[in-house]
């Protein structure tokens, strides 16, 4: 699927300012996407909003289909009359520059328990029943997190053997023994869907698309490998047998041990890959394009034996690739993809991605040195990409630049160059420059974190690859939507013709009433 030719930014909701400690889908959700619009913006870029597990990964989750309760917006819960002011009125002082995600997690989780109390007790909701009726993955997904609720938080492998193994007699006794506790996941994930489809309407109707992030793993730890172990290389007791990752990389010496479990693809391809249907179906209900985290491990991926503490030993293995892609295109029809191609890329994965005509990734932090050739230079990028200065797991690129200003000069002497730069030029000014790079190229799409747009520096990073703890945590300042940010970014969109183009197909606000209706 082609692109018109846009301009969007990168920002993850819980990183919007908000006073319960996290970004919601309440009034700042509302007020970036008017950012958006009134700069001349026309995608809003997000990272998955499934329910985050190990070390409040957005790509290590609970669930591939259900929605983060940490989104749901207090404020909505309050206008629809589920909770008082008074209930919320000692809201703690969280940290405004950090997500403090236990604190969070504590105080929110109790005004959701306050809230299904009143909506239980209230008359019954004919949205909430078809929501129920027509969500396939919900029954799962609501016992899995009643029983690791039960169960302490512990992994699904750690518990009852009968229930870890789903002997239907044990699952029957939990089912009476957990129905509040069901009940009361079922109703949390109806108010984000509920939510979260009055955002994406608003946002559609004012021009502005989302971008949705499709991380090819899964997490083990997960409802979905629970409840469907056939899918995945499992051993007789329920262990991975191989685990995801990458080998040595730019980010890491030792590689990246994920540890998601792979799929058993012959199994998956027996029922023409249902599963994947499935979830590209249920993702594109949410967004209007979706990004696929790690595209090459459709083409082949790293497999690393369990037990493993680096991601050295491995080997890459072929999968289904193509096959897999025709039999989603065959149900769902051509579907509008950005596909990931970072890291170590073959002439397989090239093919792959030119027969399906996904449009891949530009990185300028890993293109622009003094070692790259002409012919991949921001000056020769082709159409059919999309350009960003940094992702989610890179360094701003002030801390890019300030990084390299103190360690590699031959570097700097190239960017110089390149990027016509003097000695007046401060690091916003850098940072600014770098932008326009993006925007100035031939490709169809350019995408800025928004850390990057605000010339934050390494303090601000989203994500470091490798490492656990203190990451996915930064949050926006209150005051970031200035209007000498909104001027430039619309003198950018307007001078390299990027201009805020119409929603169509199903992004369009017809579509997305007729979701919302169902809600």
């Amino acid at each position: 699927m082609k692109f018109q030719r846009q301009c969007g930014i990168l920002l993850h909701p819980t990183s919007l300012p908000s006073k319960y400690g996290i970004g919601d889908f309440g009034t700042e959700a509302y007020d970036f996407v008017d950012f958006l619009s009134n700069s001349n913006q026309s995608l809003w870029q997000i990272l998955p909003l499934n329910p985050v597990g190990y070390g409040e990964s957005p790509f290590q989750c609970y669930s591939a289909f259900a929605g983060n309760p940490l989104l749901i917006s207090i404020d909505k819960l309050m206008d629809e009359g589920l909770l008082s002011a008074q209930e919320i009125s000692e809201i703690p002082q969280f940290n405004d520059k950090r997500v403090e995600f236990n604190s969070v997690r504590k105080y929110k989780f109790g005004l959701l328990k306050k809230a299904y109390e009143k909506f239980k007790n209230s008359m019954p909701s004919h949205g909430f029943e078809r929501f129920i009726r027509d969500s396939h993955w919900l029954e799962d997904y609501a016992l899995f997190m009643s029983l690791k609720d039960y169960y302490d938080g512990a992994a699904w492998n750690n518990w009852d053997k009968d229930v870890a193994f789903r002997k239907p007699k044990a699952l029957d006794n939990y089912k009476v023994l957990l129905k509040e506790e069901i009940l009361y996941h079922k109703f949390i994930q109806y108010q984000f869907f509920k939510q979260w489809q009055e955002l994406r309407q608003y946002s559609n109707e004012r021009e502005i698309r989302i971008v949705g992030d499709l991380p090819i793993f899964i997490s083990y730890d997960s409802s979905d490998v629970w409840a469907n172990p056939s899918l995945f290389k499992l051993d007789d007791r329920g262990n991975p047998i191989t685990v995801a990752g990458v080998p040595p990389d730019y980010f890491s010496e030792t590689g990246q041990l994920w540890g998601n479990p792979h799929y058993n693809w012959e199994v998956m391809e027996r029922d023409g890959f249902k599963w994947w249907i499935d979830r590209f179906s249920s993702l594109l209900e949410m967004v209007d394009i979706i990004r696929i985290d790690h595209f090459r491990g459709f083409e082949s991926y790293w497999e690393i034996p369990y037990g493993e503490e680096t991601a050295i030993n491995g080997e890459w293995v072929k999968a289904p690739g193509e096959k897999l892609f025709k039999a989603i295109k065959k149900s769902l029809g051509d579907i509008p993809v950005i596909a990931e191609d970072l890291g170590i890329i073959t002439p397989e994965v090239e093919e792959l991605k030119e027969k399906l005509d996904f449009p891949g990734m530009k990185v300028l932090h890993f293109i622009l040195n003094s070692g790259e050739k002409e012919l991949y230079l921001p000056h020769n990028f082709e159409q059919n990409c999309v350009v960003y200065t940094g992702t989610h797991d890179n360094d701003t690129t002030v801390g890019w630049y300030r990084r390299l200003l103190a360690v590699n000069l031959q570097e700097i002497e190239f960017l110089e160059e390149y990027l016509d730069l003097d000695n007046d030029m401060t690091l916003e000014d850098i940072c600014w420059r770098v932008i326009e790079v993006a925007y100035e190229s031939e490709a169809d799409t350019v995408i800025i974190p928004l850390q990057d747009t605000l010339c934050l520096d390494s303090d601000a990073r989203m994500n470091r690859p490798g490492t656990v703890g203190g990451n996915w945590d930064w949050r926006a300042p209150k005051n970031y939507h200035t209007s000498a940010l909104v001027n430039k970014l619309i003198k950018l969109a307007k001078e390299h013709y990027r201009f805020l183009t119409p929603c169509h197909g199903d992004g369009s606000p017809d579509n997305l009433q007729r979701q919302f209706d169902v809600l």
